[in-house]
């Protein structure tokens, strides 16, 4: 439930072209320290780009993440993309609304996420393809930093486990 399918250092290195083979037609976007760096307020232009990328080539995008609704919309706005804010990762309720409004069955869409106990494990729990991001910036809540170095003893124990089985 904790291992991503996937750990890319940032969205724009998402395999656009290994997602369509898999048959995933949407992704869903966390975004603190995924898109935008916690309590930062403007997307980068290259952010920008990689979500103008992702829709040319036909993926439904929706932001779905734990920021209030005040916050969340004002990104959904500029990408132009919908969201679903408040949406209280890990549980599954945000991810199934945001399948709705994209209409894609879970073995379609991906989560796509920096967290592992938030994004990775409701969006597993879920059965969609999940994308762990690196996070883009390392201050945040003061309470983030212990989850975070759990965090890093699970991917090292699952990467070593995985190495070892082959």
């Amino acid at each position: 439930m904790l291992t991503p399918a996937a750990q890319v250092e940032s969205v724009m290195e998402i395999d656009l072209e290994l997602l369509d083979r898999l048959g995933v037609r949407a992704l869903l976007l966390d975004l603190d320290n995924t898109l935008l760096a916690w309590n930062q307020h403007d997307l980068t232009e290259e952010v920008r780009e990689w979500v103008e990328l992702a829709t040319g080539r036909g993926f439904r995008l929706c932001l779905v993440s734990n920021a209030t609704p005040k916050r969340l919309g004002v990104q959904s706005r500029e990408l132009g993309i919908p969201c679903v804010p408040s949406a209280q990762k890990p549980r599954r309720r945000a991810l199934r609304k945001a399948l709705r409004l994209l209409e894609v069955q879970p073995g379609q869409a991906a989560m796509v996420g920096d967290q592992v106990f938030t994004d990775v494990l409701a969006g597993n729990r879920l059965g969609l393809y999940t994308i762990l991001v690196i996070p883009l910036h390392l201050k945040e809540q003061w309470w983030m930093k212990w989850v975070r170095q759990l965090e890093g003893l699970i991917i090292w124990w699952l990467q070593r486990s995985r190495n070892a089985w082959g």
